[in-house]
């Protein structure tokens, strides 16, 4: 059979202004002129409109249509791509949205709105290059501390929760931090060297209950603990000067609400009273 332009389109549902636009750009070439000199198609002329009206429908670009109807790749392979591209895409609307919600609920300051397009625009490759670049920078990469690696890992989930999204606002931040980034590295260096290895363990356990139990730093009792730590005083000090930074204890905070762990135990008390106790 011999088709005009108008009856292609009336057969497929396009615009005669559409099948003359495949037309001209060599996508469906006509197999013949009629005497008056009008442009005729054959049936494979309206397959191949057939194959272009449901890509196009599917987002999927004039170029690779073209490479599929040259027969340089198939329908099967184009849309196994195409479909992790959509999917790439409903995960960026979904965590678009749940900001929206978290800002609409806590009120349209103007900060807020700034934040929400930061947020927006960051995308998994972004999230994933700025995790990479702060533990990088504050860790190294060093196998024997892939255990501290993994416990400063944020897992940022498919489906963010309000909460989350605003803790992994706040993480970032803190990740750029480039004197916060230093704190940590010192950490890493010390635990490294085996210079304060289980100290913040040691702490924990000599200290806390001291607290708990209302020894003053100042007490007899208190200079009893610290001669039981068994450390150099100028190592604790440095140590302590370090480790005491009120943004790691805030990113752990928000580590564990984006990776959906529990809260992890303050030792702010039993740092300031080990501070104490030592300028007494």
């Amino acid at each position: 059979m011999r088709y005009s332009i108008g009856e292609l389109a009336h057969r497929t549902g396009l615009t005669v202004k559409a099948v003359r636009f495949y037309s001209d750009r060599g996508l469906v070439p006509p197999s013949g002129r009629n005497t008056a000199g009008q442009r005729r198609y054959d049936d494979a002329a309206l397959a191949r409109l057939d194959v272009i009206r449901i890509l196009r429908d599917l987002g999927i670009d004039l170029a690779t249509i073209r490479r599929v109807i040259d027969g340089e790749t198939t329908i099967a392979e184009i849309a196994a791509k195409h479909a992790e591209a959509v999917e790439a895409q409903i995960g960026v609307l979904r965590r678009r949205s749940a900001v929206l919600k978290a800002v609409a609920n806590r009120g349209p300051a103007p900060e807020e709105r700034s934040l929400v397009h930061k947020r927006a625009v960051l995308s998994e490759v972004e999230r994933q290059c700025l995790v990479g670049d702060f533990l990088a920078d504050a860790v190294g990469d060093r196998p024997e501390l892939a255990g501290i690696i993994r416990t400063l890992t944020p897992d940022f989930p498919e489906n963010p929760s309000p909460e989350q999204e605003e803790a992994w606002i706040e993480l970032a931040a803190l990740m750029r931090d480039t004197e916060f980034r230093t704190n940590l590295r010192r950490l890493a260096d010390g635990h490294e060297a085996g210079l304060r290895r289980d100290l913040a363990a040691e702490v924990r356990d000599a200290v806390t209950p001291a607290v708990a139990a209302g020894i003053t730093p100042k007490s007899p009792a208190a200079k009893a603990i610290l001669e039981g730590l068994g450390r150099d005083p100028a190592e604790l000090r440095q140590w302590l000067n370090v480790v005491n930074d009120p943004r790691r204890e805030r990113y752990l905070e928000l580590l564990g609400v984006i990776n959906g762990w529990a809260a992890p135990e303050s030792l702010a008390p039993a740092f300031d009273w080990l501070a104490e106790a030592m300028a007494a």
